[in-house]
């Protein structure tokens, strides 16, 4: 699914039509990548089965059932970490493509191990061998990303038929999409001139090659002049009435109009566009886990990184829970109602660390030398290792590993009323860290300011969630765990 800012990036949408002849499948092909990057992702998936023939064939092993058990897997992991991370993107250059091909490679890697550590299927395979077949793997990919790419770059040197484009409109939307249009290197657009008759100070510098015209009848002149094939209508929200006097006046000078409207006027979230039927739409706000292989992926990765941890620290959880017990009467696990994903209430779970128990109608943090902090709650709560407990709820499914973290509903209440967008939090499920954890937005939130700058990690979270952005805050927040600003 593409973003807005991605629509940006690319050639306008074609709308489909009644007729379709050989020019309109032409322009299809033009105009969308994805043929190519399904393409791209068969040639990888070849690459990964060579690969696997080649390391049998020179460890001397046979080609059996469990070999090509791991090929479809593989094959699957691949179609849906692959899309999700954004491999084949024609708009990044050599490197970054091997970079992100790189990444999701190894988050299949990652994936293929906690699927043989789960099935105890993972002694049934050479380890060497499959050692090799990684590395082989991934430097196959990478040179067959790299061919493609020049391929596809000297296919565009040599075109000729580029559009000539020209930009009119007014305010900074005119010289962002200027912008984008003259770094885009896959664009099939020439832009020749910028028309802002606004006179408003430009925010951005263009290439000198680009013509500056002021008012439509420059623009008319320039059009017959230059040949222009494509004119982009940019305005902002405010002068969309002036739409269609810009449309009337563009229709009988034979060119292509497209309007480029000033979305992020908004507080957009996780912003894409999309059709239904052929009637276009614009998601203003939408959770980044619409869509089925997104939210699979993040809650495979919940499950099966949460029940290894739990397994794997057990005999820490029970020694705190002693520890706990004996510091203080009451109980071991603190349970609080929090509003989860969507607004869903849910049970947080934490190993206590208070003599008494904070009433959920009262808007109180917990505070440097507060006296209800138990001795034992004092380390743990310095340590995170209260937190323990939610890998429980991430286990079944109430929360996520990476998320904004979840208030209490009492909190919930105030802050909703103080700060814009707080709620949108919700639109993703809440995680043990998140981006503001691991940026130092931990603890006491004595000025609203301070929990502005947590919220706004938060949604900053929500719109660039990726697998791999998880997997950086899972790294990372061992090293931010020890904060000044938790006790």
């Amino acid at each position: 699914m593409n973003s807005v800012k991605e629509a940006i990036d690319s050639s306008p949408v074609s709308v489909s039509r009644p007729q379709h002849n050989h020019a309109t499948y032409k322009r299809l092909l033009q105009r969308h990548d994805s043929l190519i990057i399904w393409f791209e992702y068969a040639f990888y998936l070849l690459t990964v089965a060579f690969s696997l023939s080649l390391c049998l064939t020179l460890f001397g092993t046979e080609f059996t059932r469990i070999h090509s058990q791991l090929i479809v897997t593989t094959g699957l992991l691949m179609l849906i970490i692959y899309p999700s991370i954004g491999v084949g993107r024609r708009r990044m250059s050599g490197f970054q493509g091997v970079l992100r091909t790189g990444r999701a490679w190894g988050l299949v890697v990652l994936s293929l191990t906690a699927v043989g550590f789960f099935t105890e299927s993972t002694q049934v395979y050479d380890r060497n061998l499959l050692g090799y077949w990684v590395c082989i793997s991934l430097i196959m990919q990478s040179l067959i990303h790299y061919v493609l790419l020049q391929l596809q770059l000297f296919a565009r040197s040599v075109r000729r038929n580029r559009s000539r484009t020209v930009i009119v409109g007014s305010g900074d939307i005119v010289y962002r999409l200027a912008e984008r249009i003259s770094d885009n290197v896959w664009l099939d657009e020439n832009l020749i001139a910028v028309c802002d008759y606004s006179n408003s100070e430009l925010s951005y510098s263009l290439p000198s090659k680009i013509k500056s015209v002021f008012n439509f009848d420059d623009l008319k002149q320039l059009i017959r002049n230059e040949n222009i094939q494509r004119v982009y209508v940019a305005l902002s929200l405010q002068e969309t009435p002036q739409l269609m006097e810009h449309y009337n006046a563009l229709k009988n000078q034979h060119v292509d109009v497209i309007w480029v409207p000033d979305i992020y006027e908004f507080d957009l979230l996780n912003h894409c566009i999309r059709e239904i039927s052929g009637l276009p739409l614009i998601t203003l706000n939408e959770t980044p886990l619409f869509g089925g292989s997104r939210a699979l992926i993040k809650n495979v990765m919940d499950k099966c990184i949460s029940g290894a941890v739990i397994l794997l620290i057990a005999p820490l959880l029970i020694s705190i829970a002693i520890a706990v017990k004996r510091s203080s009467p009451g109980p071991v696990i603190f349970r609080q109602e929090r509003d989860g994903w969507n607004g869903k209430r849910f049970f947080v779970y934490k190993f206590r660390s208070m003599y008494v128990h904070e009433a959920d109608h009262y808007v109180k943090q917990a505070e440097k030398n507060d006296d209800r902090i138990t001795s034992v709650g004092r380390f743990i709560r310095r340590t995170s290792l209260d937190e323990l407990p939610q890998l429980f709820n991430v286990l079944f499914g109430s929360m996520s590993l990476v998320g904004p973290r979840p208030h209490a509903v009492s909190h919930n209440n105030f802050y909703s009323e103080k700060i814009s967008s707080y709620l949108a939090r919700s639109r993703i499920k809440p995680g043990m860290t998140g981006l503001a954890q691991i940026r130092g937005f931990r603890g006491e939130t004595r000025e609203i300011s301070d929990m502005e700058s947590r919220v706004k990690s938060d949604l900053e979270y929500i719109n660039r969630w990726s697998p791999i952005l998880d997997i950086k805050i899972l790294l990372l927040t061992p090293f931010r765990i020890f904060n000044k600003n938790a006790y």
